[in-house]
């Protein structure tokens, strides 16, 4: 019992704090898909840095806003929310939102923040999950931020040979210890968050140009607990694909 409660509270198994890169499409992306199992990290003395491939430029309702005017409100938001969970680093790759493409100029720019940063571990989006609710499509931007990072993550980032001149900018080749792939239909990695989610629900908050109704997404957010559980004591999971290299 004491081994399965210890496996409980460190189910990553880390014997010392690592350097957790997150890449993902859009700003307030890695709140929704991680935000409490980010929280949870930086508690535990991880550095988390993200990498955000667009500025969030077509993130409107109904209205039409200047594209730049939106960009900055979501910069200001993402940092806002990226403070309160403890990310140390915030940068934007400043690709249009909604036209992201598996490029190989993608690929570059991965690469480059990928050796720049030296991670343990890259978290990204699962780029095979097409349809991850039963009443919704992905936004394609999803998918192919987490096909970039995968190409990114190998075999590039780690051969010398891939992109000569970043080796000119002093950017070494560099290989990841591990892969985490959210938003995925094929989860082999849970990670108890219930101490955290609040941390992630005040960070969601701070994305007020995309959330409607902040009362009604919080009820909603809380209303996410584990079947098992109930809103009087809930429990509450991420779900990751974990690719261990090494």
């Amino acid at each position: 019992m004491a081994e399965e409660s210890a496996a409980q509270k460190n189910p990553e198994n880390w014997i010392s704090p690592q350097k957790i890169l997150v890449i993902l499409a859009h700003p307030d992306d890695p709140e929704f898909f991680c935000g409490a199992t980010i929280a949870r990290w930086t508690r535990q003395g991880h550095t988390v840095e993200y990498c955000l491939l667009t500025r969030g430029d077509k993130g409107v309702r109904d209205e039409l806003i200047d594209r730049e005017t939106l960009s900055r409100i979501r910069e200001v938001e993402q940092k806002r929310a990226a403070e309160i969970l403890g990310v140390s680093r915030v940068r934007f790759l400043n690709f249009e939102d909604g036209y992201l493409q598996p490029d190989l100029n993608a690929r570059r720019e991965v690469v480059s923040v990928i050796r720049e940063v030296r991670p343990d571990v890259v978290v990204t989006s699962d780029p095979t999950n097409y349809f991850h609710r039963e009443d919704r499509i992905n936004h394609p931007d999803h998918r192919i931020a987490g096909q970039i990072v995968c190409e990114a993550v190998y075999p590039a980032s780690g051969n010398p040979m891939y992109y000569p001149e970043l080796l000119e900018r002093g950017l070494s080749p560099h290989e990841i210890k591990e892969l985490w792939l959210t938003l995925t239909a094929q989860p082999n990695m849970m990670i108890d968050v219930t101490e955290t989610w609040d941390f992630k629900i005040a960070a969601l908050k701070q994305h007020c140009s995309q959330i409607a109704n902040i009362d009604e997404m919080e009820r909603i957010q809380r209303l996410r607990h584990t079947p098992d559980s109930s809103d009087d004591n809930p429990r509450y999971v991420d779900s990751f694909r974990r690719i261990k290299f090494r």
